[in-house]
């Protein structure tokens, strides 16, 4: 959305009490009103520079490049390109493994975040990056889901193949998100299908008991193994099949999702696994605005912040201070070495997380405090952030070309007898753990996380004000209704501050505030000035100036769009 300034503006001071009452997130409140030290960088450029150096299959440089073409040409007869999932790692590359050896989540999640950041990868220097991903579509193995490898051949060298449950239903949930921004790409639509149909018989014969390892979407039937039950998968089958619902319109589909959900919602204990249960808490919150359902939002969102999931021990988002420099906000295991965030879980949170206040904006402060802090503390998972005396390989951090983080950040070395004298937090990664003696120390650098970081190059932008944020409400919003531009903002200080909001350089708009439920300003052009009070929100919508206003059941629509899915009436409405 291109928008230009002007001098003239209009003055707005937003009301002491807000309409919508807010409601608290516990770990959230643990965590820093004002992160310290507090920088934020430019995600959309990290993005951009990532796509641009990534991408390159002359790139120069030992351990590059880090990509090639696997012309093994699985599930469809045409070549895909493999990406490192780590710098270096040994069981990669077009010479070993035949090339076949590349993960969908690092190639997937790369142009996801491409896309969110303006660029189109079906069309890049002559390349079709989206058609690729055709190859991790496993039609050869009569799965007919999308999956974390193009073969079984290569299944067991890691990143989970039928083992272990996220890693196959997580591909899913990226795919679907990517179908929505290339809807014409060639055979996206009967993938589509496929994986919806598949999703909807597994919930059928799971029938609310999603208590297994993981799903044989081949022989249809769940399987138990040494991993311990994931039933958080319940979320991934039900974003996918909402997802397909809103795309095709099928109510098996929608029935599909509702079951999912109540099987999520029923565990009486956290069961949080790894990606997804943010992904529940969102369509908690969406579906009871669409849909009329009644799911529990704060539960949902207990589970995913807190950190007391037992499959995966402590598995939620970090909170503390460690050595002065504030870390809450970050993604991973909150016990592990007394606590290890991971790069890629972080990035991912916010594509649900964030615009699930559009349809319950109580949680707009919880969401606004929350991302403040995991946008400030990410810039660590990079080595040109993070000071040399807290990282492992600060040596070797040119290999990165600025673009490729580690994979994590620990408050104590996880590795056994390695880097333990460095003082927390200790940026690091688990790559020479995968092959032991044979992946070099610059494994530990994320290739395949680093890719994820047009997420929040999609949804963050600054404001005059430093701390905060502008989050854009629509970029994660896949498969969403007509919608006007929608932005979150949250004010961390203890006094109120005075932003300027850029409106759409389109003509008039009219500007409401969903926390205080009231027409903020009308016919604005271009740049209004807003007040934020202390520790609060506003979430902006910006309609087109004129449209007609109607109240039904409950929501406030402009124009025949909806804009408040929760309104109570009150005095400020005019038609």
């Amino acid at each position: 959305m291109k928008l230009k300034l002007t001098l003239l503006s209009l003055f707005i001071v937003t009301l002491c009490h807000a309409q919508v009452k807010q409601v608290k997130i516990d770990r959230v409140n643990q965590m820093a009103d004002l992160p310290r030290p507090l920088q934020i960088i430019d995600w959309k450029a990290m993005a951009l520079n990532f796509d641009r150096t990534i991408y390159d299959f002359n790139a120069k440089g030992k351990y590059w490049p880090m990509v090639w073409m696997d012309s093994t040409g699985k599930n469809f007869k045409q070549p895909v390109m493999g990406m490192y999932t780590a710098v270096g790692d040994v069981r990669q590359g077009s010479q070993h493994n035949k090339g076949m050896f590349h993960e969908a989540l690092a190639n997937m999640g790369a142009v996801l975040g491409a896309t969110l950041v303006g660029l189109d990868k079906s069309n890049q220097q002559g390349l079709n990056y989206v058609g690729m991903l055709k190859n991790y579509f496993n039609k050869d193995t009569g799965w007919d889901i999308m999956m974390n490898n193009t073969a079984p051949e290569v299944a067991l060298l890691g990143g989970g193949y039928g083992r272990d449950w996220w890693y196959d239903v997580y591909p899913n949930v990226l795919f679907y998100a990517i179908y929505d921004q290339y809807p014409s790409a060639p055979d996206f639509e009967m993938m589509a299908r496929s994986i919806a149909e598949k999703f909807y018989q597994a919930d059928s014969i799971l029938n609310g008991n999603y208590n297994y390892s993981y799903f044989d979407y081949g022989k249809m039937k769940p399987m138990t193994t040494q991993i311990c039950a994931q039933p958080d998968a319940a979320a991934g089958h039900a974003y996918v099949l909402y997802a397909a619902y809103k795309r095709f319109g099928d109510p098996r589909y929608l029935k599909g999702a509702i079951s999912a959900m109540k099987a999520l919602e029923s565990q009486k204990i956290n069961p949080t696994y790894e990606l997804l249960m943010p992904f529940g808490a969102y369509l908690a919150a969406r579906m009871n605005a669409e849909q009329g359902t009644a799911f529990d939002i704060q539960k949902m969102l207990n589970w995913t912040f807190d950190g007391t999931a037992v499959c995966r021990e402590g598995w939620g988002f970090l909170v503390g201070n460690w050595n002065g420099f504030d870390i809450s906000g970050t993604v991973g295991c909150t016990v592990d070495h007394g606590g290890y965030a991971f790069l890629m879980n972080t990035f991912d949170a916010a594509w649900p997380l964030v615009p699930l206040v559009r349809y319950q904006p109580q949680y707009a402060n919880a969401i606004g405090k929350w991302m403040l802090n995991a946008v400030n503390a990410s810039r660590f998972f990079y080595p040109q952030y993070m000071p040399k005396e807290h990282q492992t390989l600060p040596d070797l951090a040119a290999v990165t070309k600025g673009v490729i983080a580690y994979e994590g950040f620990a408050k104590a070395s996880t590795f056994d007898t390695l880097y333990q004298s460095l003082k927390a937090p200790v940026a690091q990664g688990d790559g020479p753990k995968w092959m032991p003696g044979q992946n070099p120390e610059v494994s530990q650098f994320s290739v395949y996380g680093s890719g994820h970081a047009g997420i929040f190059g999609g949804i963050v932008k600054e404001t005059v004000v430093k701390g905060i944020l502008g989050l854009d409400l629509l970029a994660t919003d896949f498969y969403r209704q007509s919608a006007y531009p929608t932005w979150l903002f949250y004010n961390p200080y203890p006094t109120s501050k005075t932003i300027g909001f850029k409106v759409p350089a389109t003509g008039k708009s009219d500007v409401y505030d969903l926390v205080s439920q009231r027409f903020m300003a009308r016919n604005v052009q271009v740049v209004t000035k807003l007040r934020i009070p202390a520790m609060q929100s506003v979430v902006l919508v910006c309609i087109p100036a004129g449209k007609k206003i109607r109240v039904k059941n409950k929501q406030l629509s402009v124009g025949g769009i909806v804009v408040d899915y929760n309104y109570v009436q009150n005095r400020y409405i005019k038609k």
